[in-house]
């Protein structure tokens, strides 16, 4: 068994919404990420989303963006993120998933990639703008090491498509609530509980929904559908602002223990 199946499996049981955490490793330094990160798992986080910082991340809102650009400046690499996963690995209970996407992963080879991610203890990754018809190879190479391939769906995937991700994804889907790029809502989009609905039709595979999550009320609203709530742009907005002030690691975890509240 996984360790992502294994989380998942434990959050069906305990009946309360899991909580994926999102960051963009290199903001501020790749050294306090690593930091960021055991202040997650400390907080009860089940699952931890590492991002990989890219030049063009077309996805993503402006607090992601501005993260990306201060990471980049930093000289964070996809391979040093994987360094910094490595290091914290034996600190962390929780899966971690890189999240990134695919050109820096093509760029150092796909390979190359997935041998060095197995050898930092990574459990799964999404490559955010891989196509899924294109996905296959990629799957099997990550599938070879241990690693699950986690595949994005929203709310124009069709039947069909929702179908193939299910056959292709391992770990579970993640489900975007709303089009356009990341960032904090003041609500849940209207039509996520239709959208979790439609992929319950065609797959139990576990549901981590996401884009507009900042609030414990957000978390108890999409865990009466899914199986987890994804923060990410309002966690990275709580950690620009503490900056690189020695109390970053206890203001993130002040705030993952608010959302679980």
């Amino acid at each position: 068994m996984s360790r992502l199946q294994g989380t998942f499996d434990g959050i069906r049981q305990r009946g309360t919404p899991g909580l994926v955490t999102y960051i963009t490793a290199g903001d501020p330094s790749l050294a306090q990420s690593a930091e960021i990160l055991k202040a997650l798992d400390r907080a009860g986080a089940d699952v931890l989303e590492v991002g990989v910082p890219f030049s063009d991340p077309l996805a993503d809102g402006p607090v992601i963006q501005r993260a990306t650009e201060r990471a980049l400046e930093a000289g964070t690499t996809l391979v040093r993120v994987l360094d910094m996963v490595r290091a914290v690995r034996a600190d962390v209970r929780a899966p971690i998933v890189i999240f990134s996407y695919a050109n820096p992963i093509l760029r150092l080879g796909e390979e190359a990639f997935a041998d060095r991610a197995r050898e930092a203890g990574v459990d799964g990754v999404l490559a955010l703008d891989l196509p899924m018809e294109e996905a296959g190879g990629f799957r099997r190479t990550l599938a070879d090491r241990g690693i699950d391939t986690i595949l994005l769906v929203s709310p124009t995937t069709s039947d069909e498509r929702l179908r193939t991700a299910a056959t292709l994804g391992s770990g579970f889907l993640y489900a975007i609530s709303r089009l356009g790029v990341t960032g904090a809502r003041d609500a849940v989009a209207p039509g996520a509980r239709e959208m979790v609905e439609r992929i319950r039709a065609v797959t139990d595979m576990p549901i981590a929904l996401g884009f507009g999550i900042s609030r414990p009320e957000h978390v108890r609203d999409v865990g009466q559908w899914a199986d987890a709530a994804v923060v990410g742009s309002a966690l990275v907005a709580t950690i620009a602002d503490a900056g690189d002030s020695p109390e970053l690691p206890a203001r993130v975890e002040e705030y993952v223990r608010w959302l679980k509240s």
